[in-house]
């Protein structure tokens, strides 16, 4: 594979050139949208982000480029439709072991800003749809913060715990289940600067 390896459903990014196409705002959204809707064409998701098909397809081709989706083959009955899936579930990478690499850790930042610009887009997002939410999923809803006071090993526990919570639930999300609706979770553990 080119910039990532397929492990358990999840991309593990290594390369700065990887980090770098990923970092564009439209292909986050991309492939985040081809993660939780399936396999869909340019024309149909440049209707989601409003965007011109050839200019989805080029930011498609980019994102095939490092591995994380690929064409869908078998999908359509127009073979001039070229359709794109995901690849993982899930893209990773560990911004401490590019510590000492500067282009490395430069690349890893600006991708993880533009995730946290969209995890800020999802938010506003569902903001924006408050007033139109049944009342009964706004109730069972969740934002908070708090400020602990933690040693690096009780972190990387807490981190640990986060992630096995999460994957319960990940279990529990891959049956199909009635009243079960998409629930977008996002958290941050990290030291104050």
């Amino acid at each position: 594979m080119t910039a990532s390896e397929k492990a358990s459903g999840t991309a593990h990014l290594k390369d700065v050139t990887a980090m770098r196409v990923l970092a564009h705002p439209t292909r986050l959204r991309l492939l985040g949208l081809l993660r939780t809707q399936g396999a869909q064409t340019a024309a149909m998701l440049g209707d989601i982000v409003d965007e011109a098909p050839g200019t989805v397809s080029y930011h498609l081709t980019k994102l095939a480029s490092i591995g994380l989706i690929e064409e869908a083959s078998g999908q359509g009955t127009d073979r001039r439709e070229r359709w794109w899936r995901s690849t993982h579930e899930v893209t990773s990478w560990e911004s401490a072991e590019l510590l000492s690499d500067p282009e490395a850790l430069a690349a890893s930042t600006a991708l993880q800003r533009s995730v946290v610009q969209h995890y800020a887009a999802s938010l506003h997002a569902y903001l924006d749809a408050l007033p139109s939410s049944p009342k009964e999923w706004v109730a069972a809803a969740a934002s908070s913060d708090r400020n602990l006071n933690l040693t690096v090993t009780e972190l990387a526990e807490l981190r640990d715990e986060l992630a096995q919570l999460v994957a319960k639930y990940q279990e529990k999300s891959a049956q199909d289940r009635d009243g079960a609706e998409h629930i977008t979770v996002i958290y941050q553990a990290f030291r104050t600067p």
